[in-house]
């Protein structure tokens, strides 16, 4: 196959959604229906030890929620598709935002429910900044929920889309019948047994034909005909191009957990979602076509494996192909890395790939050469931009609780600060440690991983902190920079980088420090490939 087909039968996409809206469920069952895995574990009964195939880190496993992003990769139907199933906590939207970096398109899962939550709202705002093609998967139809048609509108309203239904729901919650299929022009009748892994499914070529009657029952089917008049009247048609431009966003209805309406969403975004998109870096657009090499890293994951103690750098690759064993620049670093064992992925099961190409995941083994927004090339000096580090919200000192384990504890910090779950700051003062997150959950996780990681044990103390401002003056020799490091030294810190941070302890703080000194420049993110 050559290089251009390979581009064009990738599909790069992430799920997005509040927590419990079903996003790991729906990952799980698009594997399934990929022939990736031969059963799904059930996510939230822990009485199962499986656990879902996306979640692999003990902590997940226990909480029943997704902490870090995972990537699962599987061939359908011609397609070679990437999956980056994110957390739906807020207290990780950090780890969420960044790898809307690396998707050329994403999908939405709503709770039919629940509706659109606060988190969906902030995620969704950030893809149509960046105006990546949407798709809409609203779940759990099996449940009592909303009106299918207020659910619409909700979506339109809260999230700014604008929708048209690819599939509609035959009744819902206990008079759920099925889904008809308005992409495919057929119904798909619900059993209710979630063992079954494919649903059967009918071609109607005419909605008026007595035989839907036959289907689905007189007064269903009455009612499906006038739902379906009213979506032609108030929706517009479906048109691939307004979908691709981020103006138009298709919906699906479905319910994963019973592996229902998964193969529609999956059959059409084969055919309308984009192969790998074009990315914007600091001197350039890099064309996926592009015959070198460049590329990205959105994510840092330490101990893949405890067994190993490895630390993979998840790497998009944007344009070119990605050879094992062939030299590519480190531009921060500004030196040649050769990698013997780059690996696609597979959940849990990882496999050394000699090719891989634009749109592709690769995880490469790091030994602590990369951070989050490094760029590789084959020699062209250049950064992907827009990679951000949030201002943390919440702080604490870090104190060690087990004096014999200070290296396992320093090592523990310095490569989980490395994945961007949370960061480092250094007291000018007395070099306390602090930690700063950007949700408090965080700090559990950050004690659960030190110890069944590392090996170390951490306690924490509150610092009286409100955001963390970095520092740039115009003047680095003016005596008001000085005035200001000196009146402000108890709240002066650097960061894993070296950079300088103003630890500010309220709003109010800030304001009255940007007023009192104009010529030093406050920042709330940094970022990482300054």
């Amino acid at each position: 196959m050559s290089f251009l087909e390979e581009i064009q039968r990738r599909r790069t996409f992430g799920i997005i959604s509040h927590p419990d809206a079903g996003k790991t469920t729906l990952t799980e069952k698009l594997l399934l229906f990929g022939g990736a895995i031969q059963e799904a574990g059930a996510v939230k009964s822990n009485k199962i030890k499986k656990g879902a195939t996306s979640d692999f880190m003990e902590i997940e496993r226990q909480r029943g929620i997704s902490v870090a992003t995972s990537v699962l990769a599987f061939e359908y139907k011609g397609k070679k598709i990437n999956i980056l199933d994110t957390p739906g906590h807020k207290d990780f939207a950090e780890d969420t935002f960044r790898t809307l970096t690396a998707v050329d398109s994403v999908i939405v899962v709503i709770d039919v429910a629940k509706g659109v939550e606060e988190q969906t709202e902030k995620l969704v705002a950030v893809c149509r900044m960046r105006k990546i093609p949407i798709i809409v998967f609203i779940n759990k139809l099996d449940r009592e929920g909303k009106d299918a048609f207020d659910l619409m509108d909700e979506v339109e309203k809260k999230l700014g889309l604008h929708v048209t239904p690819l599939s509609f729901p035959i009744g819902m919650g206990y008079d759920f019948k099925g889904i008809y299929n308005i992409w495919e022009q057929n119904i798909n009748l619900f059993s209710g047994d979630s063992k079954k892994n494919i649903e059967e499914t009918i071609a109607i070529e005419n909605i008026d034909s007595p035989e839907l009657e036959n289907i689905v029952g007189e007064k269903p089917a009455q009612k499906l005909r006038e739902e379906l008049e009213l979506i032609q009247e108030v929706y517009p048609t479906f048109d691939r191009n307004a979908y691709l431009d981020g103006n138009l966003q298709p919906v699906f209805f479905g319910s994963a957990l019973n592996n229902f309406g998964v193969r529609e969403i999956l059959d059409c975004f084969i055919e309308i979602a984009p192969s790998p998109k074009p990315k914007e870096s600091d001197t350039r657009l890099v064309e996926p076509t592009e015959e070198k090499l460049s590329g990205f890293v959105f994510k840092i994951h330490a101990n893949m494996d405890p067994k190993h103690r490895d630390r993979l750098a998840f790497v998009k690759i944007v344009s070119g192909t990605f050879e094992r064993n062939k030299p590519y620049t480190h531009v921060r670093l500004n030196k040649a890395l050769k990698f013997s064992s780059p690996n696609a992925f597979f959940a849990e099961k990882k496999e050394i790939v000699d090719i891989s190409y634009p749109g592709d995941i690769v995880g490469l083994h790091d030994t602590g050469n990369f951070k989050i927004g490094d760029t590789l090339t084959e020699g062209e000096t250049m950064n992907f931009r827009g990679i951000p580090s949030f201002s943390p919200e919440h702080f604490r000192y870090i104190n060690n609780a087990d004096p014999l384990k200070a290296k396992q504890l320093e090592k523990g910090i310095d490569q989980l600060m490395d994945e961007g779950v949370a960061q480092l700051f250094t007291l000018e003062m007395n070099n306390r440690k602090v930690i700063g997150t950007v949700g408090a959950l965080q700090y559990e996780v950050i004690q659960y991983r030190l110890e069944h990681e590392y090996g170390a044990k951490c306690t924490y103390e509150n610092f009286p902190a409100h955001k963390a401002c970095w520092v740039k003056p115009d003047d680095a020799k003016s005596e008001e920079y000085k005035e200001f490091l000196r009146v402000k030294q108890k709240f002066m810190a650097k960061d894993k980088y070296g950079q300088l941070v103003f630890l500010a302890d309220s709003e109010f703080s800030i304001q009255m420090t940007q007023s009192k000194y104009p010529s030093v420049k406050l920042f709330f993110t940094s970022e990482y490939n300054e």
